[in-house]
């Protein structure tokens, strides 16, 4: 609990969707650029959901050695690729449908095994041959925030916001089966982003940043990187909260 309560967190606010895909954009951007400074290749790991699209759209336009960028998810709903839930379906239609963008390595959770522990087994194995380290270190991990305060695919009250050995766990949440990376990956990035937009995250932002909010309740609490967190937020989420201090 130490730990939790000396995770820092910056706050930047954008006024709007478009400004807040910008930024989005050009921070994951500058870690990539940064990785690539001091390493051969790069790993970044990134969110689903519909928030960040817009970021992805304008982050593949940009002019980046993309050939040299490994790109994982997060986490990922338990469904065929083609499954309009699917999260690797949405960063093809994104990221990797602009033309710069297009030679980066994308590497998909293998959903199509037979069970979701299989697929998690896989993945984990894909992960720690890709990311140096124990736990597998990302140069930049970009994280949505449930209403709910989850993150990835750790949800309140479930098995995987408890998985401390494994790097990457089975998750259960809105009624599907995930596939998620675990509290000590996620908590191991060189940079960490949450990226949260709308009026009906408000209550969670609010929970994220205060530091007496417990992790139990709220799994965003759980990333706990040596760094400060970077929140980015439109002026709908973040309406009425003061910059942490």
């Amino acid at each position: 609990m130490s730990r939790a309560m000396a995770t820092t967190y910056r706050l930047e606010v954008a006024v709007d969707a478009a400004q807040l895909a910008r930024r989005a954009a050009e921070r994951i951007a500058s870690a990539i650029d940064l990785a690539l400074d001091e390493r051969d290749r790069a790993q970044i790991a990134l969110a689903g959901g519909s928030t960040p699209a817009l970021a992805y759209e304008r982050l593949g336009l940009e002019h980046l050695p993309w050939e040299r960028v490994d790109v994982l998810l997060g986490d990922e709903r338990w469904v065929p690729p083609t499954d309009p839930a699917s999260n690797a379906r949405m960063i093809a239609t994104t990221l990797l449908a602009q033309e710069p963008a297009r030679t980066a390595r994308f590497h998909a959770v293998p959903t199509e095994l037979p069970t979701p522990e299989a697929s998690a087994e896989a993945f984990e194995a894909m992960v720690r041959q890709l990311c140096p380290g124990d736990p597998p270190v990302f140069d930049l991990l970009l994280l949505g925030l449930g209403d709910d305060g989850h993150t990835a695919s750790l949800f309140p009250g479930t098995p995987a916001t408890q998985e401390r050995t494994k790097g990457v766990t089975v998750g259960a949440g809105k009624g599907m089966e995930r596939i998620t990376l675990t509290a000590p990956v996620l908590s191991a990035a060189r940079q960490v982003v949450f990226l949260v937009s709308g009026e009906g995250k408000r209550q969670a932002l609010s929970r994220l940043l205060d530091p007496s909010e417990s992790p139990e309740r709220t799994p965003a609490k759980l990333v706990q990187p040596r760094g400060s967190v970077l929140v980015l937020a439109d002026a709908a989420a973040a309406a009425g909260l003061a910059a942490p201090g």
